[in-house]
């Protein structure tokens, strides 16, 4: 891996930074690699457009905003019109299957990869927890840094007292990301 942009869009309130910044930290932390982040939300706090910019290399970053990621992260209709047409052909688009279709906008080439991550969520007792299955999605999908980096991370990243609850929706979306990649190769 030389260098991996990553953009990550959504509405404020699901969690957009703290992925961004749980991805940067095992990256920088716990996996030895150099990160940067970049965040961006509208005025109102919750319900605008947030965005973060992630870029994780092993080598120092002279440049740290994202023009054309390698990954995109996306939960919200809005975040997926505005972001979708930036991401490299041979990117890689992992979105909220449940509240985004894909259209045109997805370069030609892009895979496209998505997950209930807000029904999975639910299911585990707290929606707010939709942005950390989004982050165990993109470890088991990417495989840019190891599993044991992001679990780090997200302990690390999240409320006191909330930890197990984090780990278990981490879990989910990680065992769904490797699945639906096993059956990818398998199938594909």
């Amino acid at each position: 891996m030389a260098k991996s942009e990553i953009r990550v869009g959504g509405l404020g309130g699901q969690g957009v930074i703290l992925l961004g910044h749980i991805i940067g930290k095992a990256a920088s932390i716990y996996d030895s690699k150099h990160a940067t982040l970049i965040q961006a939300f509208g005025p109102e706090a919750r319900g605008s457009a947030c965005s973060a910019q992630v870029t994780v290399a092993d080598e120092a970053i002279g440049y740290p905003y994202v023009k054309s990621p390698d990954y995109l992260v996306i939960m919200s209709p809005d975040a997926y019109t505005q972001f979708a047409p930036q991401l490299k052909p041979t990117g890689t688009l992992l979105y909220e299957n449940e509240l985004i279709t894909i259209d045109d906008r997805l370069p030609a080439g892009a895979k496209a990869l998505g997950i209930p991550a807000t029904r999975f969520a639910e299911e585990l007792g707290r929606r707010l927890v939709l942005n950390i299955v989004m982050v165990g999605f993109f470890a088991g999908v990417t495989g840019l840094l190891s599993k044991d980096a992001m679990e780090k991370a997200v302990k690390g990243s999240v409320p006191k007292g909330t930890e197990e609850l984090n780990l278990r929706a981490f879990r989910k979306g990680y065992e769904y990301g490797v699945e639906l990649i096993g059956a990818a190769t398998v199938t594909g």
